[in-house]
């Protein structure tokens, strides 16, 4: 057993303990609020290092960015808006707080994104089938890597179609030397516990303009009008990010660029450490023009790799969280459903977990999820298949190059033969 537990992402604070430093002013000048100076500075922080040209709003979580970018591209009950299967649900689960519908889009094998030519065909046939366009196009960087966005923003701007970017993984992350997040209408980022950066809890918002960062900086704020009385003509939320959290993410900002490189050295360390295991491979940049912060790192498991134990996979129904999920309530009725990844990634996770290392599956494609059952899904088997036979590796700050030969040690010894 390794001498502490190997987690998957954790925050790492600054050495020069910066955060204290914000943090303590903030309670120091009694800034305990969703609004101060560490927000303001922690928003001028983030645009120096997207884009100059660009206006940030901080906010409550990436969540909160992508339901604002929607409102803000004029999503209404009964609009469709087409968003990447393979991610999280933070992408689509807002389209549907507005009552629109998600059109999901499969991914391209290279990228592991958003599929253009699936994109094109989806855009295609959903103004055949209802006369209109849909609202807006979502790609996802997921795991950090880029999607091929000049092809997506060539096929968006042929049909006028705004692109909200949810880079929420991908801070950081480059295509063709520009940040992610910066090309579309909006973009989405993430702060949370586990990101390349943290602000504990909390996200932001890059907008276009001024007008539009006046915008969302209006709904952001429970949308209050000018009067010496609370005024309100229109929905808003309270989606700011407080002042203590802001007073984190700018302790974390000066120390953003040895993240991304710690994540991109912990990755050619698992691809020269596994070159050579049959059946194993590391996700990397498809080419030059793809630069991934790689904030979690991943593999594929080949079917015919056996592993030991793997004919006890799904045996047993899990109680409570994997992987680190928090407020995970119910138990499962069965071990199985129709989509999951196969018995040898399943049993690797478990001899992976035995040794003090936390693995996990990859996103289980959305239009898999039984939420969306009836949502119009365009599909070419390639997210499927990546989930049945992939796996996250621990990425972030705490881990070691030690940590690394300690698991790539315990995958090949969990390889029967």
């Amino acid at each position: 057993m390794h001498k502490n537990r190997i987690y998957l992402c954790l925050a790492h604070m600054s050495e020069a303990g910066l955060e204290q430093k914000y943090i303590q002013k903030a309670f120091d000048t009694n800034w305990v609020v969703p609004l101060g100076p560490n927000v303001n500075g922690f928003e001028k922080d983030l645009e120096s290092y997207v884009s100059e040209n660009k206006r940030v709003v901080a906010l409550s979580s990436g969540t909160a960015a992508v339901h604002l970018a929607l409102i803000a591209c004029d999503v209404h009950p009964g609009d469709e808006v087409i968003v990447q299967s393979f991610t999280f649900c933070a992408s689509s689960h807002p389209i549907t707080y507005l009552g629109a519908t998600p059109v999901f889009v499969d991914s391209e094998k290279d990228s592991w994104n958003m599929d253009p030519d699936l994109l094109e065909l989806a855009i295609q046939d959903r103004i055949a089938k209802t006369g209109r366009l849909p609202k807006a196009i979502i790609p996802v960087a997921l795991y950090g890597m880029p999607y091929d966005i000049e092809r997506i923003m060539a096929i968006a701007g042929k049909y006028g179609i705004p692109i909200i970017e949810d880079a929420a993984e991908g801070f950081g992350s480059r295509w063709k030397g520009q940040v992610l997040g910066t090309f579309g209408k909006f973009g989405v980022l993430s702060f949370n516990g586990n990101k390349m950066i943290t602000t504990s809890g909390g996200g932001a918002l890059v907008c276009p303009d001024e007008t539009e960062w006046q915008r969302i900086m209006w709904l952001a704020t429970q949308a209050r009008e000018s009067y010496p009385y609370y005024q309100h003509e229109a929905i808003g939320y309270n989606y700011r990010m407080s002042n203590i959290c802001a007073g984190i993410g700018r302790g974390q900002m000066t120390i953003v660029d040895d993240h991304i490189a710690h994540h991109k050295h912990i990755m050619e360390l698992y691809r020269e450490l596994l070159k050579g295991v049959s059946g194993i491979e590391v996700h990397g940049n498809p080419d030059e023009r793809y630069e991934s912060n790689f904030w979690l790192n991943t593999i594929t498991i080949a079917p015919e790799v056996r592993i030991k134990g793997q004919e006890n996979a799904y045996k047993a129904i899990v109680k409570g969280a994997v992987g680190g999920a928090a407020g995970v309530v119910h138990t499962s009725e069965s071990a199985h459903t129709d989509c999951e990844p196969n018995a040898n990634v399943e049993a690797l996770r478990v001899i992976l977990d035995q040794a003090g290392i936390e693995a996990r599956p990859l996103w289980k494609p959305m239009h898999k999820q039984p939420i969306y059952k009836n949502a119009p899904a365009y599909v070419n088997g390639v997210s499927e298949s990546l989930f049945k036979v992939g796996m996250c590796l621990p990425s972030g700050p705490y881990v070691t190059d030690e940590d690394v030969q300690y698991i790539v040690k315990c995958i090949k010894g969990a390889i029967e033969g």
